[in-house]
């Protein structure tokens, strides 16, 4: 039998993540330095693993509600309350999930039909395009290079007439994974102006939203409380990605839609692991603190080293990346330029092209990692970069 013939036609049109192909790729590379996922390399917090060990050792181990635990979900929504002074009711507006990445694949299987489309900002992870695809939808990607990688009113509202018989969604990420960049309450509001005047969903993913560098991260929940859909999770703020806990909040009405899409998937995200979330949540609004201060001295180390090699670099202002663009003697080709860097100088960042246009031409370099690796990884650049 010809598997490919048999199975859904829009999963075969995929092609695997490259972010993951790629690091498996020059993984085989001996004393390959790597510098592409987007995994910190903090640990969890005691409390919070002491937490989920001690819901195991008292047998929390059976099927909470589909939409978490009754607790994780008002500890949660307190939270947000008090750290971006969002209001969400925990029985009807909170959804826990399997992560943010089941958040983002629930909610637009929920709003997306065959022959949708969906406005993406790019350069953007790869996972929402996939997605997309995967519900038969389109995306529409929107090249913010040219505006310093936000997404503009302007450009936002041209897209949105262009598309109006069929656009149904707006994704927006930030603090933004690829490029680090995030969005003022004045970029939010201007986008919020336009957006009110469209009926379209906006899956707002802020997982990074607790490693915002300057000022306090503002969610597009607060700006358009009626339209978006508020991804966020515990993975980035604690160290937690391996627990795999999301939260999504929005009005009752989507979230009640959304929530079948997650019952019928998962059921319910594992029980230890909601319990651990809630002690992250309840005594732990603070323990992304250390882990804000200590990526952003790697960032100010590793950004002036970049910019003497020749490469410029977009202003990274949250999460744990540099988006940086290739020096122009070795052309735009990021494919051709990690893999040369990956064997001539073994270390291994992922090419900006993955991350649709406006991607190439950049290579991503993730600083989750300790700085003896990020100095190692200069040390070893500086040569490559000099003698091409």
């Amino acid at each position: 039998m010809d598997v490919s013939q048999r199975i859904n036609r829009n999963l075969t049109a995929l092609k695997p993540n490259d972010i993951l192909a790629f690091n498996l790729e020059v993984g085989a590379i001996p004393g390959i330095l790597r510098l592409t996922l987007g995994e910190p390399d903090f640990t969890t917090p005691e409390h919070v693993k002491a937490a989920g060990m001690h819901a195991i050792a008292a047998n929390q181990s059976h099927y909470t509600p589909p939409r978490g635990l009754p607790s994780l979900r008002a500890a949660a929504a307190e939270f947000f309350a008090n750290k971006y002074g969002v209001h969400y009711n925990p029985d009807t507006e909170v959804l826990v999930t399997v992560g943010a990445t089941e958040a983002i694949f629930s909610s637009l299987m929920t709003v997306l039909n065959p022959g949708d489309t969906v406005i993406l900002p790019s350069p953007a992870f790869p996972l929402y395009e996939s997605v997309i695809r995967v519900c038969g939808a389109s995306p529409i990607a929107i090249n913010t290079e040219p505006d310093g990688f936000i997404l503009r009113p302007e450009r936002l509202e041209q897209a949105l007439e262009e598309n109006r018989d069929t656009v149904k969604a707006v994704v927006l990420n930030y603090p933004t994974n690829p490029t680090g960049v995030t969005y003022t309450r004045a970029d939010l509001e201007a986008l919020a102006a336009v957006l009110q005047k469209y009926a379209v969903f906006v899956i707002s993913d802020e997982i990074y939203s607790e490693l915002t560098y300057t000022g306090t991260h503002v969610s597009m929940g607060e700006v358009l409380r009626e339209q978006t859909v508020l991804i966020s999770g515990v993975s980035k703020s604690h160290a937690m990605t391996g627990w795999r806990i999301g939260i999504m909040c929005g009005p009752e009405a989507i979230i009640s839609e959304i929530a079948k899409v997650h019952e019928y998937a998962v059921t319910a995200a594992t029980t230890p692991a909601q319990v651990a979330a809630e002690e992250a949540f309840r005594s732990g609004a603070d323990d992304a603190a250390p882990m804000k201060a200590e990526y952003v001295r790697r960032r100010d180390y590793f950004v002036p080293e970049l910019e003497k090699m020749g490469f410029s670099v977009a202003n990274p202002d949250g999460a744990f990346y540099l988006f940086a663009k290739i020096p122009e003697k070795f052309g735009t080709d990021s494919w051709n330029f990690c893999r040369r860097l990956a064997h001539e100088a073994k270390v291994a960042i992922v090419p900006g092209a993955s991350f649709g246009p406006g991607g190439e031409g950049y290579v991503r370099i993730s600083y989750a990692a300790a700085m003896e690796d990020l100095v190692e990884a200069v040390a070893r650049m500086k040569p490559f970069v000099a003698a091409e």
